[in-house]
């Protein structure tokens, strides 16, 4: 897919499409399905990929429908409240066919009930199941180390807010399975530590 991977995460030499390690994660960008991965790894079988956790990220339909997102164990969507963000978010499930379980990921400096209502109005004519809603209460002093950790290509945890990486965590713990996984906690502690 052609997602903001591509503008965020450094590279030596990009192609049209690569897998390049940041901070110790593999990031895959330019590929149109998990096939186009495997034989750029060199495995037939998208089972053999070799990744525990494989995250997804897509707006728009044909990378929703070509990585088979439908059959994943977790969706999200991922959003702020603007009205670009909510519609062009949506846009990915104009087709289809059939109905989606999604967990609301909401990017917001306060959080109204009125802003989850719209959300739910625009989402109306579309085939969508809403799950659990997962806060990021983003502050301005968020954005800013965001916005640095883009500019120096790390990721630095020590300057977000508690709330944020209490989302973080929380997030974490969802995609793992775990809601009382203390690890990822002290995975977040040992990260600050060391940057």
């Amino acid at each position: 897919m052609y997602g903001k991977a591509k503008y965020v995460v450094p590279t030596i030499s990009p192609a049209k499409a690569y897998i390049t390690e940041f901070e110790e994660i593999d990031v895959a960008v330019g590929f149109s399905n998990f096939e186009e991965i495997g034989k750029y790894l060199g495995t037939a079988r998208t089972q053999d990929l070799g990744y525990d956790i494989i995250m997804v990220d897509t707006d728009n339909a044909e990378g929703f429908e070509n990585f088979r997102l439908q059959e994943s164990n977790k969706n999200y969507f991922v959003t702020s409240f603007d009205g670009y963000s909510l519609k062009k978010g949506l846009e990915v499930f104009a087709g289809l066919e059939q109905a989606i379980n999604l967990t609301k990921v909401y990017f917001s400096q306060e959080i109204l009930k009125e802003e989850d209502d719209y959300l739910n109005f625009l989402s109306s004519p579309y085939k969508i199941t809403w799950g659990e809603k997962i806060y990021f209460p983003i502050e301005n002093g968020d954005l800013s180390v965001i916005y640095e950790n883009q500019r120096v290509a790390k990721i630095k945890f020590r300057k977000l807010s508690i709330q944020y990486k209490d989302g973080l965590a929380f997030l974490a713990e969802e995609i793992r399975g775990d809601s009382n996984d203390t690890q990822v906690r002290k995975a977040i502690k040992f990260i600050e530590k060391g940057v």
